[in-house]
Formats: structure tokens, C-alpha cells, sequence
């Protein structure tokens, strides 16, 4: 997983014209109504039976990267104390679908 930058994650040295990139932020509303970053979560990369494919941690400001192939996804967000979420995604060549999960 690349290191997070300001405003999200780094493209620096992916060619996204030959790769399916799914990336994002984990978010959850703090006791101050804010939403703040989830770190240490785990976000899982599911096909579209539900198989496991994949699974990285969150960075500290809660970003996440899979490289995906072509199609339907879905990413499965594990936080401690808090129900599985489950978020559908589409996977492209030539684009970063970019997801904010919220838990």
C-alpha cells in the first residue's frame, strides 16, 4: 500500500491507464458529530459471488489500495466494535474508483 498524502493517496509511479486501482478512506463520526479517519481497519476485496480475494489494513489517516481486475466488487470494511459494511464498487482499466466508507 502506498503512503497517504494530503487529500488522499499518491498516484505517483501507477500507470492508471493500465490498471483497475479501487482506493479510498474509512471514516467514522466521532462523539463530536465529526467524521474521522479509521486506522488499523481492514477492508476486504470480495468478487461478485462473494469470494475473498483480498484484504489490507487501513493506513493511519484510514486510506486503503487494492489493484483490481475489470468488473464488480465488493469491498468488506472491518472495524473493531462496529458491524461489518459492505460497499459495492466498479473496477475499470483507465479510471480509480475512489470510495469513502463510512462505518
Amino acid at each position: 500500500m502506498c503512503g497517504a498524502t494530503e487529500g488522499g493517496l499518491s498516484l505517483d509511479g501507477v500507470n492508471v491507464a493500465k490498471e483497475a486501482v479501487i482506493q479510498g478512506q474509512v471514516l467514522k463520526a466521532g462523539p463530536d458529530g465529526q467524521s474521522h479517519p479509521v486506522g488499523n481497519a481492514y477492508v476486504r476485496l470480495l468478487d461478485r459471488t462473494g469470494e475473498f480475494t483480498a484484504e489490507v489494513p487501513t493506513s493511519a489517516t484510514g486510506h486503503f489500495r487494492f489493484f483490481a481486475g475489470e468488473g464488480d466488487w465488493t469491498l468488506r470494511t472491518l472495524v473493531p466494535q462496529t458491524d461489518p459494511v459492505d460497499h459495492p464498487v466498479h473496477a475499470q482499466v483507465g479510471s480509480v474508483a475512489e470510495v469513502t466508507v463510512a462505518v
